[in-house]
């Protein structure tokens, strides 16, 4: 599986907004398009919202990606989501066990 770490600095006092519309529009495409979210968190003080998405189908990441964000069901939220989100960083991460 590959993952990403997701970093959003959200909009000062659209948190909730944003919350509820990622968990209706956003969180529910990203699984039918074969992504999985592996967990989700908010640093409230700092208007941030944390995620981590992980993607094991046939396609690269990138490909994958770039395929979601071309969906008609994406291009055509109303209103979209990413309307809530002031700054984005994203590093696909590669993952490492520790041996006991």
């Amino acid at each position: 599986m590959q993952e990403q770490l997701r970093i959003y600095s959200i909009k000062p006092g659209e948190m909730d907004e944003w919350l509820a519309e990622w968990r209706v529009k956003i969180a529910p495409l990203r699984e039918r398009e074969g992504f999985k979210g592996l967990g989700a968190w908010t640093l409230e003080a700092q208007n941030r919202f944390i995620w981590i998405l992980g993607y094991s189908g046939d396609k690269e990441w990138q490909e994958a990606d770039e395929a979601y964000y071309q969906l008609a069901a994406r291009t055509s939220m109303e209103p979209d989501p990413a309307r809530h989100i002031a700054k984005s960083e994203s590093w696909l991460l590669r993952r490492q066990w520790l041996d006991s």
